[in-house]
């Protein structure tokens, strides 16, 4: 497995002889590394040219091959900066961001469907055998139910659908667990201008699956822990006032998850990209996303919501063909409230998440490996860094 260039930390060797006279980027800087790691120089304010180039200063014409438009007096306009892959090595925009990601999975387009494809195939089969062979049928509910009947047919279906719910929620983690590790590797090589193949970027991300996991299990566990405070006073309590204490701390508490869940968003790709250990990642996510909270939280959202958009668009289309194809399981349904959906409905509806898949992950993946790049760079220079490593005239090569 190669080290990728421009992103783990220094001093792990390349394996089997690769990548030795590779230039790579200082460590993180931050408090668990040696001192002295900060990046040695800032860009002055509004030069993103090449040191050392000729009319590499502002005004100046841009050299062959970089990136950037017209740059003159005024606002407005983005610097000129090297853009040797899918983003241009300066502070990115909301926009740039999301354009690498898309950007990536059409210059890597390959790779990208072949592991999104495959895992979200795999992923969609295993939940419909799960759900069709593995889980208790579903309660049935009576629709002419009154008073107490209809609260507990309401507390069983909410516990029944909970119970039915942790098995694809499992499948679903692990899928996004191994389409994540392997595309922000291909991300990682995308932002360098450098060519990719699946079997690489598995290589390269396979010693890292189990840190991830571990990572992704601590998150889950500190926000339902977090839940369990909030909602346990109300709960204790009991009665009506006990119930609204519980809303209470569930709105409190959901908030708080909230804020962590954005604190720590940079844990994963740091995880990645300069391998370090669980702990120290979240640290490095913490650092990175101080005094830039609510512009990260609002790209997250921003993406959650195309995320949606697309997901709505892809779904309402194969939810009218399930239907269509499977009119006694949605008779059914409609009568006596039988969810026991047949074949049909789920083989089309699972094609439909497949898709939903296939297009969501590497491009929620993306946005996340791009925004902790831009935090990097916005506070690291790590754009000196990754040119150096892209071997782009100008830079100063280090062994």
């Amino acid at each position: 497995m190669n080290d990728t260039p421009g992103w783990a930390s220094p001093g792990s060797a390349p394996s089997e002889g690769q990548g030795a006279d590779v230039p790579r980027p200082s460590e993180p800087a931050d408090g668990n590394g040696p001192a002295g790691n900060w990046s040695p120089a800032q860009p002055p304010a509004g030069q993103w040219s090449p040191p050392g180039t000729p009319g590499s200063g502002p005004g100046a014409p841009p050299p062959a091959g970089w990136g950037g438009g017209p740059q003159g007096p005024g606002w407005g306009r983005a610097p000129f900066a090297a853009k040797p892959g899918v983003i241009p090595l300066r502070p990115l925009g909301v926009g740039e961001i999301l354009d690498g990601a898309v950007s990536t999975m059409r210059a890597h387009w390959r790779t990208v469907l072949g592991i999104t494809l495959a895992v979200s195939v795999v992923a969609q089969i295993a939940s419909i055998l799960v759900e069709r062979f593995l889980l208790p049928e579903p309660p049935r509910i009576d629709p002419n139910a009154t008073g107490s009947e209809v609260l507990r047919q309401a507390t069983d279906s909410a516990q029944s659908a909970m119970f039915s719910g942790l098995p694809s929620l499992l499948i679903t983690m692990i899928a996004t667990l191994i389409t994540t590790s392997v595309l922000t590797v291909v991300i990682s090589r995308s932002v360098l201008g450098r060519p990719v193949t699946l079997s690489d970027a598995w290589a390269e991300a396979r010693p890292r699956v189990p840190q991830l996991l571990g990572l992704t299990l601590l998150l889950a566990l500190i926000s339902a822990a977090v839940l369990a405070v909030g909602l346990l006073p109300g709960m204790l309590i009991g009665s009506t006032a006990g119930a609204g204490l519980a809303l209470l701390g569930f709105m409190a508490a959901f908030c708080v998850v909230i804020w962590l869940m954005v604190r720590f968003c940079l844990a994963s790709p740091a995880l990645m990209l300069e391998r370090q250990s669980i702990t120290i990642s979240m640290r490095r996510s913490a650092k990175l996303v101080r005094g830039a909270w609510w512009r990260t939280f609002g790209i997250l959202a921003l993406t959650g919501l195309l995320t949606l958009v697309v997901t709505v668009i892809v779904t309402i289309p194969f939810g009218f063909i399930a239907m269509i194809v499977d009119g006694d399981g949605i008779g059914s349904a409609l009568t006596d409230g039988s969810t026991d959906f047949g074949w049909p409905f789920l083989i089309v509806s699972g094609i439909g998440e497949v898709i939903i898949s296939t297009i969501t992950y590497p491009f929620s993946a993306g946005v996340m490996a791009l925004l902790y790049i831009d935090q990097r760079i916005r506070r690291e220079a790590l754009d000196l860094e990754l040119a150096r490593a892209a071997g782009l005239p100008g830079y100063d090569t280090r062994s």
